[in-house]
């Protein structure tokens, strides 16, 4: 009887993905753009529409009725704790909370509102100004509310340095080295510009306006950080000389550096932080409005960007685009969901992303210079960083994909081939492979007193390295093929103790298991190995009882949460993924993780998210995980809040995972009858 019973809910279960998978392709076909890409909101924090109204009031750009609506979503993301928070049900952060209450105040917002009460007794309770960021005093500084002198000092002469120049920009990650050029122009000029006295934000400081220190830096005197902070007293020093040699030509390699990394939409690395702050340094060099650069840039906010609620009464600026990434991912889980190779959907993206192959040496190329240029970016228009996650994801995209004409699908294998060559080239001496950069691993730089914020290196990691090995098993590498040794021998040696990945990109060890798992079932590894069933065993014990995974943004920071939270869409289908590649796919959690997703699924083939499931910086620094977690520049870490970070939430990762974990589990049932 009981073998009848089970026989009947795996038949009930079959006819249910059937129509899941059915409802949820429907939805992507009826999304996709008519040039071929998928694309949803990223969604952040505050801080970028807080810092979209001070950067227009800093360059006196007239945004018409822009501001009022901006100024409506960041009221309505506020906490009822008076607060503004990072990701979906963290605690309230000190420096986004300075920073959104500032923006209101120059918004118009009265500091008497009960809103505003609300934020001024929690950012006072937290400390007030001197204990924010650094980047949040650097922006009270711009408009006189924080003195210059508590900000870092770094000389744009960093720009003539050698190559092999331990500061050389190129040391640094493209996100670091696209913000830190013009913040050399910010930090030596100093530009101020007061706002009304409505707006100043006074009251923030706990004891009344002091002397601005450094005072939050703290170092041992012979440590390596004590080194940085006595060079930071040593610029300071030759930056108040009366002559300095070779200043103008150092700031006119600085805005050469930024005039020429401008993207097609306006935007510098396809992100928010550069953009600002390169508007910023220009304006301050005497760019005006109107000059074609700040014109550009300012146009890019206004466009794509810019996501009004669904009434329009809030406007929302993300912190990026993520078309590449979206299609990519929504392909791949339209392929593993039984959509066919030649289907008109599938060519289309196919052939949107073939057009956006990059094919021009971008800021890569410093260190790798021999290399043909190829891979993708994640946004729009970024050519000086292709991504190297997105680019290994899209050529086993393509290699699935079949184009009806001769032209196309010699297109197709061309732009296979010239990737896989890059990507090759692009792998680091650990074995591994980074984000955007080649062996950008130089912690040392991680101590200078910028760092208080995201990350500065662009080290390998798990997930990417992982993703990129998917792609030679794909593509039919075996594992005596040396590059994938040395990348399954960097995989190994990042394995937990207790089996599983840390995710860099991705919240957090579901999704760093759930990305190397996949890589060695594509390989052949032995999947029955101890190392691999470590990895099974771990998930399999951190399911929850509804039947699916969750993992806090927390377990950045403390490692008991590690694999602990809410289930969420996102975060089931990597578990399911991981345990099918495992070969897992009949074990009874494996049906209960899918009844998760069934049960959750709306009419319309969408599910519900509001949780953050993907991470830009943890905020460690170097980038890359300490061994000792918590320990950030200051000495005293970040707590859950995740000040130090930035988070993400991804609107289209809870539809397009489900897709491939839902057609890989009925796929693995087909194949195990």
């Amino acid at each position: 009887m009981g073998g009848l019973v089970s026989t009947l809910v795996e038949h009930n279960r079959k006819r249910l993905i059937r129509q899941a998978l059915d409802r949820t392709q429907r939805y992507f076909f009826r999304t996709q753009h008519e040039e071929g890409y998928w694309l949803g909101e990223l969604e952040s924090n505050p801080t970028m529409e807080a810092e979209y109204v001070m950067l227009t009031h800093f360059m006196g750009s007239v945004e018409g009725g822009r501001i009022p609506r901006i100024a409506e979503d960041i009221r309505r993301r506020q906490s009822p704790d008076g607060s503004w928070r990072m990701y979906y049900g963290a605690p309230g952060d000190l420096s986004t909370s300075i920073e959104c209450y500032f923006a209101l105040k120059l918004a118009g917002d009265s500091a008497e509102a009960p809103h505003m009460a609300r934020a001024r007794e929690f950012i006072l309770a937290k400390g007030g100004l001197p204990r924010a960021r650094v980047f949040t005093k650097i922006w009270l500084a711009l408009f006189g509310q924080w003195d210059w002198k508590g900000t870092p000092a770094m000389p744009p002469d960093m720009l003539l340095l050698p190559k092999w120049a331990p500061f050389n920009i190129y040391r640094f990650a493209s996100w670091a080295r696209a913000t830190i050029v013009p913040m050399t122009i910010i930090l030596t000029l100093h530009p101020t510009r007061p706002p009304p006295e409505s707006a100043w934000v006074m009251e923030l400081y706990p004891d009344g306006p002091a002397n601005s220190t450094l005072s939050r830096w703290r170092a041992k005197p012979f440590s390596q950080r004590g080194g940085f902070l006595v060079l930071d007293q040593a610029i300071r020093i030759y930056r108040n000389l009366p002559l300095i040699p070779g200043r103008k030509r150092a700031l006119k390699a600085a805005i050469d550096w930024i005039v020429s990394h401008q993207e097609a939409d306006g935007s510098w690395a396809g992100i928010q932080p550069p953009w600002v702050y390169s508007l910023i340094a220009l304006s301050a060099m005497g760019f005006s409005l109107d000059h074609p650069v700040i014109k550009k840039g300012l146009d890019g906010f206004r466009g794509k960007w810019s996501l009004p609620s669904e009434g329009g009464e809030s406007l929302r600026v993300q912190a990026c685009l993520s078309p590449v990434w979206d299609t990519c991912l929504a392909m791949r889980g339209l392929l593993d969901s039984g959509v066919p190779a030649k289907h008109p959907a599938i060519r289309r993206a196919a052939d949107w992303l073939m057009g956006r192959e990059i094919r021009v040496k971008g800021d890569w190329a410093m260190c790798r210079p021999n290399l043909e240029p190829s891979g993708w970016a994640f946004e729009f228009d970024n050519v000086n960083y292709p991504d190297i996650d997105d680019s290994a994801i899209i050529v086993g995209d393509l290699v699935s994909t079949r184009m009806v004409c001769a032209s196309k699908e010699q297109e197709r294998t061309s732009a296979i081939s010239r990737a896989v060559t890059w990507l090759t080239g692009m792998q680091c001496s650990n074995g591994g492979w980074a984000a955007f950069d080649w062996n950008n691993d130089s912690r040392q730089l991680a101590n200078i007193p910028f760092a208080d914020f995201g990350e500065l290196l662009d080290p390998p990691s798990a997930d990417v390295t992982a993703h990129v090995l998917e792609m030679y098993g794909r593509l039919g590498y075996s594992l005596e093929h040396r590059t994938v040794i040395r990348g399954l021998a960097y995989l190994w040696d990042q394995q937990e103790h207790d089996g599983p990945w840390f995710g860099r990109w991705g919240v957090n060890y579901i999704y760093g298991t759930a990305a190397v798992l996949p890589a060695l079932e594509a390989l052949g590894v032995d999947m029955t190995q101890p190392r691999v069933r470590r990895a099974v065993q771990w998930l399999l014990a951190r399911q929850n009882p509804d039947g699916g995974w969750g993992e806090t943004c927390a377990s950045y920071v403390n490692p008991s949460l590690r694999g602990q939270g809410e289930s969420t869409p996102s975060q089931t289908s990597w578990a399911l993924i991981a345990l099918i590649a495992a070969g897992e796919a009949g074990h009874d959690a494996a049906g209960k993780g899918v009844d998760f997703l069934l049960e959750r699924q709306r009419e319309d083939g969408t599910w519900d998210e509001p949780q953050f499931t993907g991470c830009g910086f943890p905020g460690y620094g170097p980038g890359d995980r300490p061994e000792n977690i918590g320990s950030l520049n200051d000495g005293k870490g970040q707590g859950p809040e995740l000040g130090a970070a930035f988070m993400i939430n991804y609107h289209l990762y809870r539809n397009y995972f489900p897709l491939w974990a839902l057609g890989r589990y009925g796929r693995a049932l087909r194949v195990q009858q």
